[in-house]
């Protein structure tokens, strides 16, 4: 199991806001939905294309892939509509020290 790695300050990372973090190979998006932190990987489950291109919705806590319009609950990484039906992998999050921390878990 890999290390914490630092995401981000948690004033750099404000409600309704992501940002990517990697743990080696894996791409991390980390997502401030309304003040809780929660990470994903940053692939579509769909289709190997990164989630941070698509669009955030802050209101209903979901990323849409921008390739074909898959959603995934950020809060479990659940696919939510066609043409994804696999989850997506979810990874931990901490906040410490003023900052925002996650791994890849696996």
């Amino acid at each position: 199991m890999s290390d914490w790695i630092r995401v981000c300050a948690t004033d750099e990372l404000l409600p309704g806001e992501t940002a990517v973090a990697w743990d080696g190979d894996t791409p991390i998006l980390v997502f401030n939905y309304d003040g809780d932190y929660y990470a994903l990987e940053d692939r579509c489950s769909h289709e190997d294309f990164e989630l941070s291109a698509g669009s955030f919705d802050a209101d209903e806590a979901t990323i849409e892939c921008t390739l074909h319009g898959a959603r995934f609950d950020v809060r479990d990484g659940r696919a939510l509509c066609a043409p994804a039906y696999a989850p997506v992998p979810k990874f931990p999050v901490k906040v410490e020290d003023g900052a925002v921390w996650t791994r890849d878990d696996r």
